[in-house]
């Protein structure tokens, strides 16, 4: 038995024991790089893997199994050392045909038609499954979107992601068209956000060419929509996209909706699409945990030819919870490093971190009344709803904001702040102040709109 027929009976037998989501991302791209003999009983067995967060999470997880399993197959006692190493990409040969230019030509042509198709779709290159890291947070989704790529429209024929922002549901979505479209290059997708598919709506009405609109959507085997929750409220895209969404699932097509929130707590949905869009596969993606932070940390380093240490993958994950954010610290991280010609440190990254964490220590020049305003305009509500008695949490969430920062910033006394906000008692004032004290030392996302709101001041 070879080194690579060796390794291929051991991932099937990890393959059977082991989840098909941790299966994929973790040891789907191993392989054997050296088989070497110490005695004639023992064996050093090389084994390749991508990035050091692999390397480390299959050392911590799987060695005894893998040891376990080598030991019974080539009946010696081996000692499993891992490495990392990408696997050369193989010149594919065909042997039952001619391997002259004219067949070359072919497979490039192939090729170019995938390229083609996905470039035409507007998928981003790098929203793959292989660029997506998996942890129990978003191990549902995962699993959910491998199923829908390799059977669209028979799986689940509508797949409904939701979470907050940055989570990876955009990623998640467009990995799926993509894998349909190297299975496929012919399949009738279309990608779109509901901004665009509402700009497209009212475009075809002036236009006078609601025909074109209709064939282009209605036609799909395939439709992909972002951020479905912004059709709301719009009563002829939601007429639109009803009889979209009926003409696609009648002729057993697949559809993917990702939203912030669920269907049932989207205001201004209309029933019909809120029963439809509940009839399909929900999936919850929550916020990234540390180890998952750590993972797309390394993971985007790799895509971007930077040199992470995890230490220093680990330090920023433990200081940014934001996904988005990550990214940046990161590219931040990687020009300092470049600028200075200096290996990435944990000193380098501490001191990035401060850099991208400093905010402007002004003074706000403005009247209680104002605060709201932009409070108000921030979250897209009306001033009288931020200052009204009405519980609803997205405006008792922005009314405890901005009494937050009147209370710190303007030093206002709490009655009077509480006489403002029509008439609350002066509790509820210190209520909100401690509520959002709070949060702010534990949500990266609160702190991120706080800093946003106060720069309207400045």
């Amino acid at each position: 038995m070879n080194k690579v027929e060796l390794w291929k009976a051991v991932l099937g037998e990890l393959e059977l024991s082991l989840s098909r989501a941790n299966f994929s991302i973790f040891l789907a791209t191993t392989y054997i790089v050296e088989i070497k003999e110490i005695d004639k009983q023992r064996q050093l067995i090389k084994i390749a893997t991508p990035n050091p967060f692999h390397r480390e999470t299959i050392e911590n997880r799987y060695y005894g199994q893998i040891k376990e399993i080598l030991d019974r197959l080539t009946k010696k006692k081996n000692e499993p050392v891992f490495v990392i190493k990408t696997r050369p990409i193989p010149i594919k040969t065909d042997k039952t045909t001619d391997s002259g230019p004219l067949f070359q030509q072919k497979t490039a042509s192939k090729s170019q038609v995938i390229k083609k198709a996905i470039v035409k779709a507007c998928l981003r290159p790098d929203f793959t499954f292989a660029n997506f890291a998996v942890s129990s947070t978003n191990e549902m989704a995962y699993a959910a979107t491998q199923a829908v790529a390799e059977k669209p429209g028979a799986a689940y024929h509508l797949l409904f992601l939701y979470g907050g922002v940055g989570v990876g549901k955009t990623h998640l979505m467009q990995a799926v068209g993509r894998r349909i479209l190297e299975k496929n290059p012919e399949t009738a997708l279309v990608y779109c956000t509901s901004e665009e598919f509402t700009n497209e709506i009212i475009g075809a009405i002036r236009q006078k060419s609601t025909g074109s609109f209709r064939k282009k959507y209605r036609s799909a085997k395939v439709l992909l929509i972002d951020d479905i929750q912004f059709i709301a409220g719009k009563n002829t895209v939601q007429e639109e996209f009803f009889h979209t969404f009926n003409t696609i699932q009648s002729i057993g097509g697949q559809i993917i909706m990702t939203s912030d929130e669920l269907p049932e707590t989207i205001k201004g949905l209309e029933d019909r699409l809120r029963s439809r869009f509940e009839g399909g596969l929900m999936v919850d993606i929550q916020e990234p945990n540390f180890e998952l932070r750590t993972a797309i940390l390394l993971i985007k380093a790799q895509s971007a030819n930077i040199p992470l240490p995890m230490d220093v993958a680990q330090l920023i994950a433990a200081n940014v919870e934001s996904t988005r954010r990550l990214e940046g610290t990161l590219m931040r991280l990687g020009s300092e490093s470049q600028a200075k010609k200096q290996p990435i440190t944990p000193e380098m990254a501490q001191a990035v971190l401060g850099k991208v964490g400093q905010r402007p220590e002004k003074k706000i020049k403005a009247t209680p009344i104002e605060i709201i305003e932009v409070v108000s305009n921030y979250y897209q509500l009306k001033i009288q709803q931020v200052r009204g008695k009405r519980r609803l949490k997205h405006l008792a969430d922005a009314r405890h904001i901005a009494m937050y920062i009147i209370r710190t910033e303007l030093k206002t006394p709490v009655v009077k702040i509480g006489q403002i906000f029509s008439g609350r008692d002066h509790t509820s004032v210190l209520h909100a102040v401690k509520k959002i004290t709070k949060e702010l030392t534990i949500s990266e996302q609160l702190r991120l709109d706080m800093a946003a709101i106060k720069q309207g001041f400045f």
